[in-house]
């Protein structure tokens, strides 16, 4: 029931001096004044002592699960004063999902779908202002109860509040209203990957990156379902088939052009091509070199460097991850120095053929790989430094150099053991190498003839590598 006051201004009527007087005849082209509209303004419903009564009543009976009980008294204050109380509406929901999945008359379900829609649009209304639970957290809940209550068949109704909810909460959304949002958007974009493929990336990148934000942060009590939602988002983006590199430039390439002074856009777009593995890609070239002109970021130098790498430009493109360390660190973005640090760490080792600057990196990915807890990432940078072992001639000049030569296999395999503990991503690759470098040992025969360099059960190996191993 609604509720209004109508004001209705009225025209003043002006009384004749004298009450004989005649009225003054209207002139022939003079138009007749019409009526004044009424100006209504609508109040909200006046809260009454039945109103309190009532809502303690269905509050009550939610609370014991006794939904239909809870019906006669929740409806009555619903439709008379739907502004007495919050739990209006987070009471309610619960009681007509309740009364929905008892109900058996297709009308009478479609009434109460409908009345779940309803109950969002008018708790926008007379609650849209609550600190906790504005608009936006309400259009969420709007979004999921399409999804309850209608499936399918208004996933774009469904995708529309969701997002709206999540851009107007950010950090502080619902998990749930996250993951809806890229399960419905992914739904749109199977029916239609030609049209749907741009509004699902962008729907998935927002969602990830806020469930991202939540996993992140300390203080947060589900940072950990946060956590496991973000794996889950990111595996269906990875299986969707709209990663595909040759798809995101087809999206992209005029996106770039036409932001190629919009600083935000062009990061964000070399940030998604990062994290499909497109670095390879033209556009994600140019997106990132147009962002290092504008504003140096750890994603824009790191995007040049993989430019000046395919371009075969090793020394150039280390010189750009350096940059990206020095940025990420500001960032305290950890995993991405990580990265940094085992891409310089390979190019020093396959391209440049610099081993102990190759070390160098290895063992720092390493250590920033630690300092956060994480094992995965450190297998390859022990591969990195036992393939750099395994290159090295440390005695060149030495006449015993073709038997001591042979000890840097000791030490290499001593880093693809430890790669393979520490790592179980890298065994098999650590496991070949254990193989194939443990051939090359010093032989009995060969350790026989050199008895002051072998005595004992270690053994130095010399050189840049100086590092101490077990004779086997």
């Amino acid at each position: 029931m609604k509720f209004k006051s109508i004001l209705v201004v009225a025209l003043a009527v002006a009384v004749p001096a004298l009450a004989c007087a005649k009225k003054p005849k209207k002139a022939a082209d003079e138009a007749p004044v019409a009526a004044a509209e009424p100006v209504v303004v609508e109040e909200d419903p006046v809260i009454t002592e039945e109103c309190v009564m009532n809502v303690s009543l269905f509050h009550e009976s939610v609370k014991n699960k006794q939904y239909s009980e809870a019906y006669e008294p929740w409806w009555e204050v619903y439709t008379t004063c739907p502004n007495a109380n919050k739990s209006i509406y987070s009471d309610g929901a619960k009681i007509v999902e309740a009364m929905y999945q008892a109900a058996t008359d297709p009308a009478e379900k479609e009434r109460l779908a409908k009345l779940a829609i309803e109950m969002n649009d008018k708790r926008i209304r007379f609650f849209g202002n609550d600190p906790k639970y504005p608009k936006a957290y309400i259009l969420g809940e709007k979004g999921l109860a399409y999804l309850d209550f209608y499936g399918d068949t208004k996933f774009n109704e469904a995708r529309e509040c969701l997002r709206q909810s999540i851009e107007g909460m950010g950090a502080n959304s619902k998990i749930m209203v996250l993951v809806k949002l890229v399960d419905v958007s992914y739904a749109l974009y199977k029916e239609n990957p030609d049209v749907r493929a741009e509004q699902f990336i962008a729907d998935y990148e927002l969602a990830s990156n806020v469930l991202g934000e939540q996993a992140s942060n300390t203080n947060n009590k589900n940072a950990e379902i946060a956590g496991k939602q973000k794996d889950y988002v990111d595996n269906i983006f990875a299986v969707s088939g709209a990663a595909d590199c040759a798809k995101l430039d087809a999206i992209y390439a005029a996106a770039v052009q036409d932001n190629i002074s919009n600083l935000d856009m062009l990061n964000k777009i070399a940030k998604l091509y990062r994290r499909v593995r497109c670095t390879e890609s033209d556009v994600y070239f140019a997106a990132c070199e147009a962002a290092h002109k504008l504003q140096p970021t750890q994603e824009s130098a790191a995007g040049c460097a993989s430019m000046s790498a395919k371009k075969g430009d090793y020394v150039q493109a280390v010189a750009y991850y350096d940059q990206a360390i020095k940025l990420a660190l500001i960032e305290d973005a950890m995993e991405d120095v990580a990265d940094y640090q085992y891409n310089v760490a390979f190019y020093y080792f396959n391209n440049l053929k610099k081993y102990p600057e190759a070390r160098e990196y290895a063992k720092a990915s390493i250590a920033t790989l630690q300092g956060m807890g994480m094992n995965k990432g450190q297998g390859r940078c022990y591969i990195i430094i036992g393939m750099c072992y395994a290159s090295s001639q440390p005695h060149p000049n030495d006449p015993k150099g073709r038997i001591l030569n042979k000890t840097v296999y000791w030490a290499a395999v001593d880093k693809f053991i430890k790669a393979k503990q520490v790592d179980p991503s890298v065994e098999a690759q650590a496991s070949e190498f254990i193989h194939t470098y443990s051939k090359y040992f010093p032989t009995k025969e060969e350790r026989f003839d050199l008895p002051n360099e072998f005595s004992g059960d270690t053994y130095l190996v010399g050189g840049w590598i100086n590092e101490k191993t077990t004779i086997r």
